[in-house]
């Protein structure tokens, strides 16, 4: 706080911050318990005969957020890894990434940094089929790269690290970048793999396909995990931004909370003030009571003069009998001469003598 008492730029700042902070993070919050409870609330169906029957039954031949479990199966061709033999899939993602270390100049420590430099999505139709063996049941999968979580394995990784030469280090230096090298990573969702997807469910003609959902809150999933787990995380996920939410909430309650104190001390200072000024000038300092006397003079020595504060006090005042200055500020009293503690005019003075 500032010597007026109010409050300060940094402590502006840092409510403003919290606020903002706040009320991003709840903002997250809300979106993702949107998302779950979405996700809570959508259809199961079970992938099996009964599933034409099910959606031409539907309003519109369409669920519009519905879960189906069941494994992929490709429609024609098959793509093939690049890397290991006889592994097959309907996705797969390629992709380099660049490793360095790079010379903060704030903490002057080297931190990891990364970077994908190439990556390349391939993708042919496939559909969702039973696990057991149905025949003429299957889901058409449309639009799998817009699914929130897509369930890619990783077949194939390899890092590449560089081999720099002895100027190469020198210009790392100088540049404060040093490479570590290429990471090379091949992602597939392999044929026969289970997957959930989570989606809107139309019945086309003879055909049902699997897309993006149209309704707020619904996002896409084609998860390799089973809808029960995808949940759990979800709900984790909800849990997790509440409690962020709630600390950032309690930091910026707890500072507002903190400047208000701060103000309304002030104010009371300030209403406070005409009433200690009056008092100084209705009494002398030294008929004030011990609790309003200033700091210095309570702890001033034992037995010293109430008016210099340095002597003893070495004669008694008659007729009130007051024992509270030293001769040399009693000769100092202007004619007539007062008792400083209670005003009454002095007829005549004992000295006192400390044996």
């Amino acid at each position: 706080m500032e010597s007026g008492g109010r409050p300060s730029l940094s402590q502006f700042i840092l409510l403003g911050t919290s606020s903002v902070v706040t009320a991003f993070l709840y903002s997250v919050y809300r979106q993702k318990a949107q998302v779950a409870q979405e996700l809570k609330g959508a259809k199961r169906i079970h992938l099996g005969e009964d599933l034409k029957n099910i959606l031409s039954e539907a309003p519109g031949k369409c669920v519009p957020y519905a879960v189906i479990e069941g494994a992929v199966r490709s429609v024609k061709e098959t793509l093939n890894s690049q890397f290991v033999e006889n592994c097959k899939g309907v996705i797969q993602r390629l992709t380099l990434q660049e490793h360095k270390m790079v010379w903060n100049r704030t903490t002057h420590l080297w931190n990891d940094y990364s970077k994908i430099i190439h990556q390349r999505t391939n993708t042919v139709p496939f559909d969702l089929v039973p696990h057991e063996d149905c025949a003429g049941v299957a889901v058409r999968v449309l639009k799998p790269l817009d699914a929130v979580d897509l369930g890619l394995e990783t077949v194939y990784e390899n890092f590449h690290p560089s081999t720099p030469s002895f100027t190469d280090v020198l210009g790392h230096y100088l540049s404060g970048e040093r490479p570590k090298g290429i990471q090379e990573t091949e992602e597939m969702l392999k044929v026969g793999a289970p997957l959930t997807g989570v989606g809107e469910l139309v019945l086309d003609h003879s055909c049902v396909r699997l897309q993006p959902p149209k309704g707020p809150g619904m996002q896409y999933y084609l998860s390799s995990q089973d809808f029960d787990s995808l949940l759990q995380r979800q709900e984790s996920s909800v849990r997790l931004w509440k409690v962020l939410a709630l600390v950032f909430g309690f930091a910026a309650c707890a500072t507002l909370f903190f400047l208000l104190r701060k103000q309304y001390l002030r104010r009371r200072r300030e209403r406070r003030r005409p009433e200690e000024e009056f008092r100084e000038r209705a009494y002398p300092e030294e008929d004030r009571p011990e609790e309003d006397r200033p700091e210095e003079d309570r702890e001033g020595p034992k037995g010293a003069c109430v008016v210099c504060l340095s002597n003893f006090r070495s004669c008694v005042f008659l007729e009130c009998g007051h024992v509270c200055a030293c001769v040399q500020c009693y000769r100092a009293l202007p004619e007539p001469r007062r008792c400083p503690i209670c005003r009454q005019e002095i007829s005549r003075v004992v000295r006192l003598y400390n044996s």
